[in-house]
């Protein structure tokens, strides 16, 4: 099976029919980030998935497919009509303004790159990029912003779910991080050990985020303690120097730690299933950056010390952020109680 990058030559149909492409390998080239080139593989194998009928994959089962996608499949799936029909799908299910965008990107990006390697004309990717994204919900969704409370009960459930002892101290440590730290799930599934240190006889943690930027984060004393408990599991599993490798791992079904690091994918499901276990309702691992965003703004913290926090570019941003949180508006309680209405005044049985 040939995996060759660009051909020596125009390929051939035939040539074509067992050819791979190596898509992880050239990639960096176009989005330097590491968490755009999650999204990309993400969106590609769900475009794959729906198109083409691939199984979907996950974790290294992803990168393995990213690092061999099959030239047949994609210059059968990999048209203007497809990808116009794809992004309805998408709008469909309810998906918001930049995530049409980025999944627009990530396949007329895919066509780009075969188009240079010769493995498609100039004119299929070029018709890609004028197809329009459907209209759609500008931003995000609006997510969660949960309470302190149900913070704490989400904390609590993360190790109720868990089946050994040290999935209970992952589950912690997972959820402990994400609820103090304001940390990004891609953030904190590439995070390694050597980006802890002790610097004026403080912890401190380095982040690696969006565009290459790294900052450094206090480590709270809660998520200190998971930290060792956890680190003592991986070392009694894993006897390499820790430093390259990645803080937070898979674990065997059996609760032994393995060697390979967890997924985003992999973090989403310790929120989800945690969530649905506190019965909290859909709970993402953006909601938890957005909840402590949410709760120091409430408790009084300046900005300034929140957009730090969050790592953002200025604090305007970061009042952006907090501006699309759910604000409190007391009026038509505030004109009950003009009125005199208390709940004694609902008609039994009314709601």
């Amino acid at each position: 099976m040939s995996r060759r990058l660009v051909p020596q030559s125009t390929p051939t149909l035939a040539s074509a029919s067992d050819a791979t492409f190596n898509f992880a390998l050239v990639l960096p080239g176009r989005a330097s980030s590491r968490h755009s080139q999650r999204a990309y593989f993400r969106w590609v194998d769900e475009f794959l998935v729906d198109v083409a009928a691939l199984p979907s994959t996950r974790g290294q089962a992803r990168l393995m497919r990213m690092s061999a996608l099959p030239i047949a499949v994609l210059t059968r799936s990999l048209s203007a009509p497809q990808l116009r029909a794809w992004l309805g799908i998408l709008a469909g299910h309810k998906q918001g303004k930049q995530s049409l965008s980025q999944a627009h990107a990530a396949i007329c990006t895919l066509a780009d790159l075969l188009a240079e390697a010769g493995w498609i004309d100039d004119f299929t990717p070029a018709a890609m990029h004028n197809v329009r994204i459907p209209r759609a919900e500008d931003g995000q969704r609006a997510g969660r912003w949960l309470s302190p409370e149900q913070i704490h009960q989400l904390m609590t459930a993360g190790r109720a779910i868990a089946t050994s002892e040290n999935q209970v101290l992952r589950n912690h440590l997972a959820l402990a991080m994400l609820c103090t730290m304001a940390l990004r799930r891609e953030e904190l599934s590439i995070m390694r050990w050597d980006d802890l240190s002790v610097q004026n006889q403080r912890a401190v943690l380095r982040v690696h985020g969006k565009g290459r930027k790294v900052a450094s984060i206090d480590v709270p004393r809660i998520v200190v303690s998971a930290l060792e408990r956890w680190k003592h599991a991986v070392t009694a599993a894993d006897h390499r120097d820790l430093a390259s490798t990645p803080i937070l791992r898979r674990l065997w079904k059996g609760g032994g730690v393995s060697k390979n690091g967890l997924s985003a994918e992999g973090i989403w499901l310790i929120v989800g299933e945690a969530a649905d276990y506190a019965e909290i309702g859909h709970v993402a691992p953006h909601d938890l950056r957005r909840s402590v965003a949410g709760a120091l703004h409430q408790a009084g913290i300046p900005i300034d010390k929140i957009a730090r926090l969050l790592r953002h570019s200025n604090v305007a941003v970061t009042e952006r952020y907090l501006n699309r949180l759910p604000q409190m508006n007391e009026g038509a309680l505030l004109m009950s109680q003009v009125l005199g209405f208390d709940e004694g005044d609902l008609g039994a049985g009314a709601l």
